[in-house]
């Protein structure tokens, strides 16, 4: 009886040394935005969370002796559960607020109706969006952002370790605060372009009421679309180094998260 007691512990010890690992995992993969875009499979996306928790388990501390059915297993894999959503969800909030930098330029230029599907979000967006949402996950990718990112999740099995005490509601605050400072670098993003289209639609008024003959809507609507045109590829390099910098601001808030 014993030996059949000691065996039946073995099983539950490793199940939740590898369920829980697995849900903290799954969670992140599912809400970041490059693991968790609409044209990847599924079935990949599992794969490489039972691939990173089969390679991560046998280096992780001993998690508690919970059964994963009982109420306390629930809960702890809820925990799991909230903190990879939660460091998944800044990263999210970062392309977001590209994607509202994106539509502010979009809706100067007279272009707020050419909208497309976002392959990240996977809803529909303006072109403008859509580019700079392109732009910002090639530069993500071309940094290492995504082994940043998993890097990170390791390392917050072992400042957060699997246990009953999860973090504290007040905590979450700091993701709050950081998607107001994310939506306020979107707007520093769309300024250089907002403020030279507003001047070309002045000009515009301008001429027209010097010459009202002339058709303000045959020829602003292309002049306003060429122009904005033109201001992106001028600010390209700043906002190619605004954009990496502002994406690799969500990484200290996500270790954060990892050490509630």
């Amino acid at each position: 009886m014993a030996t059949l007691l000691l065996e039946a512990n073995d099983i539950v010890r490793w199940a939740v040394s590898l369920a829980w690992p697995l849900v903290r995992i799954s969670a992140l993969l599912l809400v970041a935005p490059v693991f968790g875009a609409r044209q990847i499979n599924t079935r990949v996306r599992l794969g490489l969370a039972l691939l990173l928790t089969w390679m991560i388990a046998p280096q992780l501390p001993e998690p508690p002796l919970i059964d994963p059915l009982s109420a306390h297993g629930l809960v702890v894999a809820a925990e799991q559960a909230l903190i990879g959503i939660a460091m998944g969800f800044v990263l999210t909030l970062v392309f977001s607020a590209i994607n509202q930098a994106g539509e502010a330029i979009a809706l100067s230029m007279g272009l707020g109706f050419a909208s497309a599907v976002d392959p990240v979000g996977g809803v529909q967006v303006p072109m403008i969006s859509q580019y700079l949402s392109i732009l910002a996950t090639l530069i993500f990718l071309a940094m290492n952002g995504h082994l940043v990112l998993l890097e990170l999740l390791l390392k917050s099995f072992e400042t957060f370790p699997i246990s009953l005490d999860g973090p504290e509601p007040e905590d979450f605050w700091y993701i709050a605060g950081f998607g107001a400072q994310m939506f306020a670098g979107a707007v520093l993003i769309a300024l250089p372009a907002i403020a030279a289209l507003l001047l070309v639609n002045l000009a515009m008024g301008v001429v027209t009421r010097a010459a009202p003959q002339l058709n303000i809507f045959a020829v602003g609507f292309p002049i306003t679309i060429v122009a904005g045109f033109l201001i992106i590829i001028w600010t390209l390099p700043s906002l190619t180094a605004r954009i990496g910098d502002f994406l690799f601001s969500a990484l200290p808030l996500i270790e954060r998260i990892g050490r509630l």
